[in-house]
């Protein structure tokens, strides 16, 4: 009783770490692109996109060494010194140059490989078969705290209704996502695969809801136009209603996918969890940086296209996994 306590205390101690390394994180890079571009500063030249995907371009290939990492050192201090990469990355907007800025790009990249490989060591090592569902669902519910706040934080520093609307119609939707779901997903969904895919499926609905309304809300043109206002008109009169929804159900749909991807990893690699978090932190990463450097030249609908038929393969990918499982584990107990 007393270990299963500890563990339960680990984990909560793990979400709420990463809640406040993240509240501070998400609201950097919820505003850096339009900070960045406010600022009267002719010798700065970064650009928020372009730091974002050096971070998940880095972050990508240091998975490749996280495990080597996370085994010499241990799982506590890789989590430890990566925290201190990412409070230099918030430090460098007090005075930003453009080098240091995208020099502490780079590092936070690899802290952030080092961060989530521990992450993933550290939860399977203070979970088993019974618990993983719950404690993937309590990590990311604590997680996902951070990005409320860093959001909230973003809406408060708004000027008014009139302000939102503005920046709506110029394509400029900084809090993208609602955080939602996810620690409920990961207490309705123990023990039972049949629950783990149906709320994948979910996910990936949602997901699809959010990016039609986001094709009908926003201009097609918003993600290449920066300096003036969009030269498109969406089908609908932009709403900030729509798009606080659209970011719900992003929110919401990204629950499902995490609460559920960590614990399928979770089970299946039980005793090979630092290598297979790396890896899946590793193709996740190079997705975003790609995703990173194309978002500001490719029109909207191109995007909304590609999220939605990688979407549809991803769950697809995830429903032939878990049928494999489901094989494996009939095939044991004949």
């Amino acid at each position: 009783r007393s270990m299963a306590d500890k563990s339960t205390y680990n984990v909560v101690i793990l979400g709420v770490g990463f809640l406040l390394i993240f509240t501070a994180f998400t609201t950097c890079g919820n505003v850096e692109q339009t900070v960045l571009k406010g600022l009267n500063n002719s010798t700065f030249s970064g650009s928020g996109y372009h730091s974002l995907g050096i971070i998940y371009g880095v972050f990508s290939f240091s998975n490749l060494l996280a495990p080597t990492v996370v085994t010499v050192i241990g799982a506590k201090l890789t989590m430890f010194l990566s925290g201190l990469l990412y409070s230099g990355y918030i430090a460098v907007f007090i005075i930003p140059s453009t080098w240091s800025f995208y020099l502490t790009s780079a590092l936070i990249g690899i802290g952030a490989a080092l961060l989530w490989t521990a992450q993933g060591h550290f939860l399977v090592e203070n979970s088993e078969a019974s618990t993983i569902n719950r404690n993937t669902g309590m990590f990311w519910a604590l997680l996902q705290c951070s990005m409320l706040f860093g959001n909230l934080y973003v809406y408060l520093d708004w000027n008014g209704k009139a302000e939102i609307s503005g920046r709506i119609r110029r394509g400029s939707a900084d809090s993208s996502r609602i955080p939602s779901g996810g620690g409920l997903f990961g207490l309705l969904c123990r023990n039972s695969r049949f629950r783990r895919t149906s709320v994948v499926f979910l996910g990936m609905v949602v997901h699809f809801i959010a990016s039609y309304l986001i094709f009908l809300n926003i201009p097609d043109d918003a993600p290449i136009v920066f300096e003036s206002a969009s030269q498109k008109s969406p089908y609908l009169t932009p709403s900030a209603s729509i798009a606080l929804l659209c970011s719900f159900l992003l929110g919401l749909g990204d629950s499902c996918f995490n609460t559920q991807l960590y614990s399928i990893l979770g089970h299946v690699y039980a005793e090979q969890s630092t290598p297979a978090f790396a890896i899946f932190k590793f193709i996740q990463s190079v997705s975003a940086a790609v995703a990173f450097f194309y978002s500001g030249y490719l029109l909207l609908m191109w995007q909304l296209l590609l999220l939605v038929i990688l979407g549809f393969t991803g769950t697809l990918c995830f429903f032939v996994v878990e049928r494999m499982q489901d094989f494996t584990t009939d095939l044991q107990e004949d």
